[in-house]
């Protein structure tokens, strides 16, 4: 009678879909979740360049020149088109003249042991400067397991860095 039970109990499947389900869930959820983070830190990094990308259009054409707060202007052209995904205070930028255009390949980002843009000033430059605007931004991943792989800094942050280089248009005309 025992051996009975034991090979009905070894033939039953009831309860085996719950089992398996039990076991796959937790897994195929945090592949689910890391993918959709992955998702929208790469859609916050091409925010941020196209936000860098607008912003130095208003230097490029000369609109900054002789405002007396131009900082704050471009600080709001970032925010204008970022500002959708990602917070507007957490920006952090560099925006400076070079002499040739051959100093950018030298000019690495200056970043801090904790992932913070060493500031070095803002100088919006004149007609025809040559000019390297970089916006950085310290995406916090919101999972865990993602924020420990991807992330590079503490509290689970990821660096996302922009940079333009170019020249200014000559917008004085005689």
């Amino acid at each position: 009678m025992l051996s009975g039970f034991v090979q009905n109990f070894w033939k039953s499947c009831k309860g085996t879909a719950a089992i398996e389900f039990s076991l796959l869930s937790l897994p195929v959820i945090m592949l689910i979740v890391g993918t959709i983070e992955i998702c929208i830190l790469f859609t916050a990094g091409s925010l941020l360049q196209g936000a860098v990308y607008d912003a130095s259009r208003v230097i490029r054409t000369g609109q900054l020149e002789g405002a007396a707060d131009a900082e704050e202007q471009f600080a709001d052209a970032i925010c204008d088109h970022a500002g959708v995904l990602l917070d507007c205070d957490k920006f952090q930028y560099d925006v400076r003249v070079l002499s040739t255009f051959s100093e950018a390949n030298d000019a690495d980002a200056d970043v801090d042991e904790d992932g913070n843009l060493v500031e070095q000033g803002f100088d919006a430059g004149g007609v025809s400067d040559i000019i390297m605007v970089r916006v950085s931004y310290r995406y916090p991943m919101m999972t865990p397991l993602i924020g420990s792989i991807f992330g590079q800094y503490e509290g689970n942050t990821r660096l996302l860095v922009s940079t333009a280089v170019f020249q200014s248009e000559p917008y004085r005309f005689q």
